[in-house]
């Protein structure tokens, strides 16, 4: 047997053959950056919109479409016309996030708050400059949450951003706020940069962070990070409630259940929790 023979990769890991449709090296960051789009787009995006967004030719973002298509990745709406994620995609999220140490760890504790408070609980971890939404569940009450497993928000303006953002030092935080957006989601939302470092040293200080309607209005959230013996965070929780429904005395209500909640959680994980 040949040296190229010996080092040949089982056919089981050859690229599908719809992939090969766009050739080069660089094949794979595009079928994900067009991925990721069509993950973002707040409505489904149809071939012309996922071009321009790209910069990709529209032949090339028909070809990647089509693979994606093929491969279970993405779905058709509108009559071909816009896409949307296919089910085999949001099937192997579901799988990692199924598995993940965090969130077997944390579902019975998650549970504990959601029956102590009646409200929405999530928890959530750090993706590329955000928070993501890894587990949520709902209130008891027929108001609720707008939000799903999956949901990214911001550091700045979201609970859990915010919760995570107090853990870091300062040199590891300041680079992600001053590249992270200063969207204005409500009239709550602050932008102003230093007056949202202010805010996550009052964070550190307390130990939880608020969202004061600045990520949805009449919505009010507490969250909390579950940190290792070494202060690091391995993902952050939080209690989400309309408005009209908040307790006076927040203190007993949410903060002191979303305070044990972290506790337990972060003796579950162990050394975990420290990575």
């Amino acid at each position: 047997m040949s040296n190229s023979e010996k080092s040949a990769p089982p056919a089981s890991f050859a690229l599908p053959s719809a992939a090969t449709a766009v050739a080069g090296a660089a094949a794979f960051s595009k079928f994900i950056a067009v991925l990721q789009l069509i993950a973002d787009a707040e409505t489904p995006p149809n071939v012309a919109k996922l071009a321009t967004a790209s910069g990709y030719p529209r032949p090339t973002v028909h070809r990647i479409v089509a693979a994606l298509q093929a491969e279970g990745l993405v779905v058709a709406h509108g009559g071909g016309n816009t896409f949307g994620l296919g089910p085999r995609l949001v099937n192997l999220a579901s799988r990692a996030w199924e598995r993940s140490d965090l969130r077997i760890a944390a579902v019975d504790a998650l549970m504990e708050l959601r029956n102590a408070t009646s409200e929405t609980v999530h928890l959530a971890v750090p993706s590329d400059g955000e928070m993501v939404y890894i587990e949520k569940l709902e209130s008891p009450h027929a108001v609720r949450m707008a939000s799903r497993i999956g949901t990214r928000v911001s550091l700045t303006s979201s609970s859990v951003g915010k919760a995570w953002l107090a853990t870091l030092t300062a040199a590891e935080r300041e680079p992600l706020l001053e590249r992270a957006p200063r969207t204005r989601f409500t009239e709550h939302t602050m932008t102003d940069l230093d007056a949202i470092r202010h805010e996550i040293e009052l964070t550190a200080q307390r130990g939880y962070a608020e969202d004061r309607e600045e990520n949805e209005q009449s919505i009010w959230c507490y969250g909390a990070a579950i940190r290792g013996a070494d202060g690091r965070a391995a993902g952050c929780i939080s209690i989400s409630m309309p408005m009209f429904r908040r307790e006076a005395d927040a203190q007993r209500h949410y903060i002191e259940p979303l305070l044990a909640a972290c506790r337990t959680i972060a003796a579950r994980l162990g050394p975990v929790a420290a990575r």
